[in-house]
């Protein structure tokens, strides 16, 4: 299949011109007339990864690779290393990242991973009612997103409203209004700012929140005729005791 006709499907499911000024998403290597004999589908690109795929692929993922201009390609240094092979090899990529975070990943998280309803998804934010006791929220969020360990800052007694923000979204922290705000990599700063708030804050993971990208992307990839692999990156983290 032509990657141009993977690119327009994607860009009615999710308009590329809906990401963030910051962001990178689109068609990150290879070109629009370039015939893909497969695709696979992952949270990013990882060396293992880019090694085991078959030549004349293309690869959807949610972070782009190539985030700013390059400057270099140095083909030990991160990401001109994985670059030197997706060309030998004919990979293409093409990134769904923040206008999927706003369309689909953030919602179908909230909902289908961690069973909430939603009551409002304002751009990145999903937020719902509920009535939970600490030991609730951590242990179904334990449960879905298979957390060995849960960061939490402020904890409350009762949660009776939730914000959630898949990936890095400490930067929506002056936005909340909730009991309860679930995002990943909240650094000592954000713990502070939201302890002086009054917020409660867990650490959900970037990695593990965001890593059902695949699993919300293959179903809408069936009304392709093209098979969608299922190739996840790792988790670059080990947790040791």
């Amino acid at each position: 299949m032509k990657i141009s006709t993977i690119y327009s499907f994607l860009d009615d499911l999710s308009p590329f011109n809906t990401q963030e000024k910051w962001d990178n998403s689109g068609l990150n290597i290879g070109s629009q007339n370039d015939i893909v004999e497969r695709v696979y589908l992952s949270l990013d690109i990882d060396m293992e990864m880019i090694e085991n795929i078959e030549p004349n692929s293309l690869i959807i993922t949610h972070h782009p690779l190539i985030f700013s201009g390059l400057t270099e390609l140095d083909y030990e240094k991160y990401p001109a290393n994985i670059v030197k092979i997706m060309i030998q090899k004919n990979i293409s990529l093409i990134a769904m990242h923040t206008n999927f975070d706003k369309s689909h990943l953030n919602k179908f998280v909230f909902e289908n991973i961690l069973g909430f309803s939603t009551d409002k998804n304002d751009d990145f934010v999903a937020t719902c009612k509920g009535n939970w006791t600490k030991e609730e929220l951590v242990d179904i969020l334990q449960n879905k997103l298979l957390l060995e360990h849960v960061k939490v800052v402020n904890p409350k007694d009762k949660i009776n409203s939730l914000a959630m923000v898949t990936g890095s979204g400490a930067s929506f922290l002056d936005k909340i209004t909730t009991d309860c705000f679930l995002t990943g990599d909240i650094k000592y700063h954000d713990a502070m700012k939201a302890k002086s708030q009054n917020l409660m804050m867990i650490d959900i993971g970037h990695y593990e929140s965001e890593s059902f990208f695949v699993d919300c992307m293959v179903m809408h990839l069936k009304l392709l005729p093209i098979l969608g692999i299922i190739s996840n990156s790792k988790n670059p983290f080990s947790y040791l005791k």
